[in-house]
């Protein structure tokens, strides 16, 4: 988010929200890694956001979500009205939600998945009540304002995860079941496991059983989706770290530097020492 004409309400450095004003339109080629969890509200305007290396184009009424180690920038924007919600893991994560409100839900920690979600009018009129309630209470500063603005920030989180379910219709079935499972072995084991047959493995699946189901849902084949998220975290490292390509390279599971340079150049387009030159100029 561009810095003009920013409200800021905060407590204790965990949980802030900033309400946006301005129309002028602004360019911020810089991109930057997420430090706490992130939620914008471009309720009207326009623009382009990077997120973890693709574009997403927005007009009026979107809601992006955004996690800790994200890369985010700005191509453009023009914003006429917009507020972003920032808190820590220990204001919101800590706590026992149901799975698909919680940190690691249907809106946050999923890179595989769009980070938005677009409100109807009657949708926008009910977040809208929830995010003026939280204003009222960072002014109040009142008896137990730790708890309400705790239950305000996850009314909001429920309220975007019922929207997002609704839009997207997600189908529940045994396909969507093993995918969700496969996406959480491939967070959890990127770095040690590169090949298909090491989840299918742990999923009591042949790999050629795995990329069948998962066709069956549109999904990426499973080789590409492990390359994917191992190129996403290569990008984050070359370019948020001090870390040497062969550190980087080591850190990702392999034991060969020359063969990660590679792999990164194959699937990029660039070797990753030409990558650490484009976003450094």
């Amino acid at each position: 988010m561009a810095v003009q004409d920013i409200q800021n309400y905060s407590y204790q450095n965990i949980f802030s929200l900033q309400t946006v004003q301005f129309e002028e339109l602004c360019v911020v080629n810089s991109p930057q890694q997420i430090d706490q969890y992130k939620v914008f509200w471009i309720k009207e305007g326009k623009g382009r956001y990077n997120i973890d290396f693709k574009s997403y184009s927005f007009e009026d009424g979107v809601l992006f979500f955004l996690s800790p180690g994200q890369v985010f920038s700005v191509d453009s924007e023009k914003i006429k009205e917009a507020y972003q919600l920032s808190f820590t893991r220990d204001f919101y994560c800590i706590q026992t939600h149901d799975a698909e409100v919680s940190c690691n839900g249907v809106l946050f920690n999923n890179i595989y998945e769009t980070p938005f979600v677009v409100p109807s009018e009657k949708e926008t009129q009910k977040l809208d009540f929830i995010l003026q309630n939280l204003i009222e209470e960072f002014e109040l500063e009142e008896t137990a304002q730790y708890d309400m603005l705790q239950s305000l920030l996850k009314q909001f989180i429920v309220y975007s995860v019922r929207i997002k379910k609704e839009k997207d219709v997600v189908k529940e079935s045994v396909e969507t079941k093993l995918f969700k499972d496969f996406s959480l072995l491939v967070e959890q084991n990127f770095k040690k496991i590169h090949r298909v047959t090491g989840y299918a493995y742990r999923l009591g699946l042949s790999p050629k059983s795995l990329t069948k189901h998962l066709q069956k849902i549109g999904t990426q084949t499973p080789s590409d989706f492990i390359k994917n998220r191992i190129i996403t975290e290569a990008k984050r490292l070359l370019l948020y770290t001090d870390d040497s390509i062969k550190e980087v390279a080591f850190d990702l599971g392999f034991n060969d530097p020359a063969y990660f340079s590679r792999f990164f150049t194959k699937a990029t387009g660039q070797s990753p020492k030409q990558f650490k030159r484009s976003y450094s100029l």
